[in-house]
């Protein structure tokens, strides 16, 4: 039995840990090493979690199955545009990749957005990430490249959309 639960700061340990098992896995060949543990980090922090709970500006979404927790996701409205939200975050631990996990908690963000009127939802993928093509599978297009400083290292992006049927 697969579930999706809204997650709270109670869930951060284990979404820090399905972070530090799928970015090297998913990022290892693209990123040097110093790179990626700067940005697990930076962007896995206790503080930084926390922080995108409270102040509301981050829904958590986690996925449990009979084994744990399998994957994460996260999302919210992009500042300034009202129609459109942007997925920061999806991960799914490897030895659950190919079970329909992803498409299960985009579905369930898609249903969510639908609910509220959103026309929108956003993604950045880095550009060597052949998560691309799933995201591809699931009706994201690319829409523009996108090169964001994160400390002394850059994220080299594509910006994908996916219109959201009323």
């Amino acid at each position: 039995m697969v579930k999706i639960v809204e997650g709270t700061v109670l869930e951060i340990p284990f979404i820090k840990e399905i972070a530090e098992e799928t970015w090297p896995h998913t990022y290892g060949q693209i990123l040097e090493p110093l790179q990626l543990r700067f940005m697990l980090d930076t962007i896995y922090s206790k503080n930084t979690l926390e922080q995108a709970m409270t102040e509301g500006s981050q829904k958590f979404l986690l996925l449990k199955d009979l084994d744990g927790y399998q994957g994460f996701a996260a999302y919210g409205r992009r500042p300034n545009e009202p129609a459109v939200f942007k997925l920061h975050k999806i991960y799914v631990r490897p030895t659950c990749q190919g079970k329909g996990y992803g498409k299960m908690l985009i579905d369930e963000i898609k249903s969510d957005l639908r609910k509220q009127g959103i026309t929108f939802l956003d993604l950045n993928v880095n550009r060597h990430n052949p998560a691309k093509e799933f995201y591809l599978k699931l009706g994201f297009k690319v829409i523009r490249e996108e090169d964001i400083p994160i400390g002394p290292y850059w994220m080299n992006d594509y910006v994908m959309r996916l219109i959201l049927d009323p």
